[in-house]
């Protein structure tokens, strides 16, 4: 297993945050869930919460801190960490319709990249994605591995209302609004699957170091699945696979 040169900093009176290289990677999120795993499991009973992103991980503590003896504590943990043979991962294929009345910036990009719009479609849904972390708002999805050719800046001025489940293009990244918010990236197409239910004991079934790989579908089969979440009756498909 490959070690990273990590960097510890205090990160108010009770955490601490660690940082990998400031680089988008598989190898590295894969070292960054491994070590997230080991903490969990070495400090179960402390109520010791961890949150991982792109290059870092925060650890945070139920009291304030000494820094030094906890920094010392976790680049021990580190130093001994014991690669797994294999991680488990899901792979979750998510429903999107395209339409240009859910893809509201679809003619927008046509015109940027100089594709027509079944071609940005086609690359959209050829990709598995990485889900790299999830934020800005409690499961938002931030997935990596979009192709170059539909890569596209977000947007100057955010749009006020994005709807719920839209599908959307972020720079060199894709991801999907888990609710009705503002937001700034380029609407490519809608899902009516619900990422985010905070009436369930997990609230966002889909986590980092899951992938995600798009399905295209009609309006039609749009309303019927949407039909069949609210009746209750509805079965995302996975497939578990080991990373």
């Amino acid at each position: 297993m490959k070690s990273y040169d990590l960097k510890y900093k205090r990160f108010g009176g009770n955490s601490i945050l660690i940082e990998w290289p400031p680089t988008i990677d598989d190898s590295i999120l894969k070292n960054i869930l491994l070590f997230k795993s080991y903490i969990d499991k070495k400090y179960v009973n402390l109520k010791i919460y961890t949150k991982t992103s792109y290059n870092s991980l925060l650890v945070t503590y139920p009291n304030e801190i000494n820094e030094i003896i906890k920094v010392l504590e976790l680049r021990s943990l580190y130093k001994n960490l014991e690669p797994l043979k294999k991680q488990s991962f899901n792979k979750w294929e998510i429903p999107v319709c395209y339409d240009i009345d859910f893809g509201k910036d679809l003619m927008f990009l046509r015109k940027k990249l100089s594709l027509e719009i079944e071609e940005i479609i086609s690359i959209h849904i050829s990709k598995e994605y990485r889900v790299f972390n999830l934020g800005f708002l409690p499961g938002f999805l931030y997935l990596g591995g979009m192709d170059k050719r539909i890569h596209y800046p977000r947007k100057n001025s955010p749009s006020l209302d994005i709807e719920k489940g839209s599908v959307g293009i972020g720079g060199f990244q894709t991801g999907i609004y888990p609710n009705q918010s503002p937001g700034g990236w380029n609407i490519i197409g809608k899902t009516p699957i619900n990422l985010f239910d905070i009436e369930m004991t997990s609230p966002c079934f889909i986590k980092a170091g899951d992938k995600v790989k798009f399905v295209s579908i009609s309006k039609k089969e749009y309303g019927l699945i949407l039909i069949q979440i609210q009746s209750n009756i509805y079965e995302l498909k996975k497939t578990v696979f080991n990373d």
